[in-house]
């Protein structure tokens, strides 16, 4: 196998966890020789429009036949009848970050048609790569696929200097994510709001473009709180800003009420810094163990007293902060992800 097709929704260069992956994993199979294809779709996904629909056709009908074709799940799973209609002249890969069906916020009748309509998509993948092995074990208990069909790839790691914590005041809190419901930012500005005598900031790093109503109510949720002067909006960052954020940081905090892997946490541990987050989804797996503190989703109550016990906690953080650091030494890149994916290429 020297060359591959990756299908994606939209353009490649989303910084959302999902697109981060894929690019990884691409320039990763370029590096060692293979020519890749990358096809950005236009159109609405994952409730595919008429546009999305189209051009997902073309690109499996117009792709070079003999070569693998891996399709991001979010391109795939609302269009089957599309892939059913390739299936058995196309080698198709679905990359799947999560099940779509889990998306949050979702009505009932929408989680049950993107169920179905993934479940018709993933049937006719000659394999499907999943990022984390809670999605692998999701993927069975919702009857989506055999575990046989199913290679865990999980995301690789950039290098990353150690962040410069400081003993001084305020502690500097860090949260990175797109401002969307399934991260939960509302959630997380309630757990700050209860603890306003504590000496903190921290900055909201993320997408505030995908859902604007949602980013609205974030900072409306700001003000009512009274809180616009010590949680921060920064938006979409570059790469090297978002790397100063981790640098600056003293602690990371991801409310997610789910995550299929949750990248942003390896982020934090390879910076060296001690976590707060949820056990959403993949978050449980994801947290190395003594690298911090992981309380349900949805609790404002237990992110606050976990926020407060590390905030306050200086010794507590420390070691949370030299947990992160011992897990930081067992980290792979992402050359190591991309090897890993070239492999299930070529079978």
């Amino acid at each position: 196998m020297s060359a591959a097709t990756f299908i994606v929704a939209g353009t490649l260069d989303q910084p959302t966890g999902g697109y981060v992956y894929d690019r990884a994993i691409i320039d990763g199979l370029r590096s060692q020789g293979l020519d890749i294809e990358v096809i950005e779709l236009p159109g609405r996904f994952p409730l595919v429009d008429d546009t999305a629909r189209a051009a997902l056709e073309h690109a499996l009908a117009n792709s070079r036949s003999q070569a693998p074709i891996v399709v991001d799940g979010l391109a795939a799973g609302g269009a089957p009848e599309v892939v059913e209609r390739h299936a058995d002249t196309r080698p198709i890969v679905v990359l799947l970050h999560h099940p779509l069906a889990d998306e949050t916020g979702l009505d009932a009748d929408t989680a049950a048609r993107l169920l179905g309509s993934e479940r018709r998509v993933l049937a006719c993948a000659r394999h499907i790569v999943v990022t984390s092995r809670f999605t692998a074990r999701r993927l069975a208990v919702l009857g989506l696929a055999r575990s046989a069909d199913v290679t865990v790839i999980e995301p690789g790691v950039r290098t990353a200097q150690p962040s410069r914590p400081t003993s001084g005041s305020p502690c500097r809190l860090l949260c990175v994510a797109s401002l969307i419901p399934r991260k939960d930012h509302l959630m997380l500005v309630e757990a700050l709001a209860r603890l306003g005598e504590l000496d903190w900031v921290c900055d909201f790093v993320g997408d505030d473009r995908r859902d604007p109503a949602q980013a609205q109510a974030i900072r409306a949720a700001i003000d009512r709180r009274g809180l616009t002067d010590r949680i921060r909006l920064r938006g979409s960052q570059p790469r090297a800003a978002i790397d100063d954020f981790y640098a600056a940081a003293d602690l990371f905090v991801l409310a997610s009420r789910y995550e299929g892997y949750g990248m942003v946490i390896d982020e934090a541990v390879a910076h060296g810094l001690p976590i707060v987050t949820t056990t959403g989804g993949a978050l449980a797996d994801t947290l190395p163990v003594g690298a911090g503190i992981a309380v349900a989703p949805g609790s404002s109550d237990a992110m606050a007293e976990a926020l407060r016990t590390l905030i306050t906690d200086t010794q507590q953080r420390a070691c949370a902060a030299a947990g992160a650091r011992a897990a930081r030494a067992r980290q792979r890149d992402w050359q190591a992800a991309a090897c890993e994916f070239a492999s299930v290429l070529s079978v």
